[in-house]
């Protein structure tokens, strides 16, 4: 009897309707891998694709009704044929199977992995080998399987006006190396990042291996007493600090955060703008307080009406970035190259991406409603086999 292949299968009907069937064993292709997933990390874009409302990216009209949820797994190679892995390498997911090197191509977002391409909520799955990147030694492959979007999303949002190559590993900005001197009398740069999930956390783990000053944003103390322990500079209950933008021109002396990674969308933006430095950066990654603008006003992120009467709340975006000369970058993930250019920062720095909980195999719709009702610290795990 044919070896079967268990995967998790989503009608785009609901995160709690996913199915569990038995698929047929995949065979790779020449230039293919093989690999047999190990752990599959989770985003909330997995539970927007399976609810059916990830629909804001332009992606093909045919797009499957059923598919393989998760893009972000580490895994093992179990056959190769392809001469750039072998059998037994430890490999991770490139999110856009098509984006390699260079900027992000309108095409690349049909490539993407559990949504319009079948993902990796599955025992087995066949791969491209110039679609993995290599798993770093001293990561568990939870830990690893982490790395795929949040991580790299975050190291984009540091990186991304930095030449390949030119990233904080190489560029001499923080006092390490170069003419010491000049370097001391460097105001150091500030990172503001928006509540505890996995992005945050990873952006968070990154700007301090870079010597950067973080300031984050919860609406739990348990959970900012979490982010002080990974370093978090400062940190803001935007539940009792409702205008946190003030925490965050006080914590900075009044010039504002230089890197803001804007998670939140509907509710914070407008904050974002209040909070950024002269020339900063405002990279909107998602929008997990809303993808529409409220006609009525900007409630401070917690529900009240109290940023209603501000000022700068009337003012258009155009004129909020203009007025601090803001880039505000839209920002999806990083290609192969950046996301090994990540790597190498990580293996050097040895950091370890936080997992807050591992659920089996038997156990993904209940993982999916961990990570929707925003329970989680980091990062959610779903563990298929030991390796």
């Amino acid at each position: 009897m044919a070896p079967t292949n268990k995967q998790w299968v989503s009608k785009l009907d609901g995160a709690d309707k996913l199915e569990l069937v038995e698929g047929e064993m995949p065979v790779p292709k020449d230039g293919e891998v093989l690999v047999k997933i190990n752990a599959v990390c989770l985003n909330y874009r997995d539970i927007e694709v399976c609810d059916g409302e990830y629909n804001h990216h332009q992606t093909p009209t045919d797009s499957p009704v059923g598919v393989v949820p998760c893009s972000d797994m580490c895994g093992t190679v179990v056959e190769s044929k392809s001469p750039l892995l072998t059998a037994g390498t430890r490999v991770m997911s490139v999110f856009l199977q098509t984006h390699l090197v260079g900027a992000l191509k309108q095409s690349d977002m049909e490539s993407g992995l559990g949504f319009p391409l079948p993902g990796v909520l599955t025992e087995y799955r066949c791969f491209d080998a110039k679609t993995l990147v290599k798993a770093p030694k001293y990561m568990t492959n939870e830990e690893a399987s982490c790395l795929p979007i949040a991580s790299v999303t975050a190291w984009m949002a540091l990186n991304w006006m930095r030449p390949i190559g030119k990233s904080f590993q190489e560029l001499e900005l923080y006092g390490k190396g170069g003419d010491k001197d000049k370097d001391k009398d460097k105001e150091q740069e500030t990172v503001l990042l928006q509540g505890t999930g996995g992005v945050s956390i990873a952006g968070l783990q990154i700007a301090k291996a870079a010597g950067l000053k973080t300031i984050i944003t919860s609406s739990s103390d348990e959970k900012l007493e979490q982010a002080k322990q990974l370093g978090a500079d400062h940190t803001i209950n935007y539940r009792t600090y409702w205008e946190w933008q003030d925490g965050v021109m006080e914590a900075t002396g009044g010039k504002g955060a230089d890197y803001i990674l804007e998670v939140g969308g509907t509710k914070t933006l407008r904050k974002s703008f209040a909070s950024v430095a002269f020339g900063g950066t405002i990279s909107c990654i998602g929008y997990v307080s809303g993808k529409e603008d409220d006609t009525g006003g900007d409630d401070g992120g917690n529900g009240d009406d109290k940023g209603k009467a501000s000022g700068w709340n009337r003012l258009n975006v155009n004129v909020l970035a203009l007025r601090k000369n803001v880039t505000l970058k839209g920002l999806v993930n990083g290609g192969k190259d950046r996301f090994e250019e990540m790597v190498r920062f990580y293996e050097e720095k040895e950091i370890r991406p936080v997992v807050c909980k591992v659920f089996g195999m038997e156990e993904a719709k209940e993982a999916m409603a961990f990570v929707k009702d925003g329970k989680h610290f980091g990062k959610v795990v779903i563990k298929l086999a030991e390796n």
